[in-house]
């Protein structure tokens, strides 16, 4: 009688042990799991920040195609590039404002998906 006992002790503490082994386990492959997704999501926001900057860029030089007498209507140069990216120019007079330049200050924002991404410069 007290080995038929002592067997289902036995058997009982093995079926707890497996059972500590595999929550122990679910819970490290939970927790990599959203370590990994985290990481990728940063990463593609990455790659989404370089093509609103370069989305910015191509606004600058927009702009500056014009740099003699520049247009400056707000919506005059926005556009919207062949990946999706759009970008807004703001041309405002030098020595007006927050424009310390001598011409002009070219405010370019690119944005893709959303994230958004600016460049100023004053010449």
């Amino acid at each position: 009688m007290l080995n038929r006992l002592n067997a289902k002790v036995q058997l009982g503490i093995s079926l707890y042990l497996a059972l500590m082994i595999m929550t122990i386990l679910l819970a490290i492959a939970l927790g990599l799991s959203t370590i990994f997704i985290g990481q990728t999501k940063m990463l593609r926001e990455m790659g989404y920040s370089v093509i609103a900057f370069y989305a910015a860029d191509a606004g600058i030089e927009k702009a500056l195609v014009d740099r003699s007498n520049p247009n400056l209507n707000p919506d005059y140069y926005s556009d919207s590039l062949s990946n999706g990216a759009t970008y807004q120019i703001i041309v405002t007079v030098g020595g007006t404002g927050d424009c310390s330049a001598i011409n002009y200050c070219i405010k370019s924002i690119g944005t893709f998906k959303e994230t958004r991404r600016a460049i100023e410069i004053g010449y």
